[in-house]
């Protein structure tokens, strides 16, 4: 997933967000990756300020008091482009083209993908156990 890209070290994704947009302002040449990080920056621009903040790249972002994480966010967004494009798990590339079709967004459809992904983490978190593939098709299924 997108945070073994970055070692599973959080403050090291938000920062590899946060310079990734400071050199697409600047102008400087991006990595591939870099370039997939700054796509996803540029469709949400409510987050343009905190990838400037040094603060809110250590801050904690609380759910259950209605705060939304920009970098796991992003970091879905990033997941599901992976997931999509390598089809992994199998089927996911073919779900994902049909709610596309009807959708007609591509953002749209993501974040649909994204709040399935984002359940199926979590009650991984939460049984501490591998997230289930088959759970995770099916809700996406469900979307159909």
């Amino acid at each position: 997933m997108v945070y073994n890209m970055f070692g599973n070290n959080r403050s090291t994704l938000r920062r590899q967000f946060s310079s990734a947009w400071q050199k697409f302002q600047a102008k400087q040449p991006l990595t591939p990756l870099e370039n997939q990080l700054v796509t996803v920056i540029q469709n949400h621009p409510e987050y343009h300020t905190v990838l400037h903040q040094d603060k809110a790249l250590e801050r904690e972002y609380h759910p259950e008091q209605g705060e939304t994480n920009p970098f796991l966010h992003m970091a879905l967004h990033l997941a599901v482009a992976e997931q999509v494009a390598t089809d992994r798990p199998d089927g996911i590339h073919h779900i994902y083209q049909s709610l596309l079709l009807q959708q007609q967004n591509t953002h749209a459809v993501e974040h649909l993908v994204m709040d399935c992904l984002a359940e199926q983490l979590w009650l991984s978190q939460q049984h501490q156990q591998p997230p289930d593939e088959i759970r995770y098709l099916e809700c996406l299924q469900h979307l159909l």
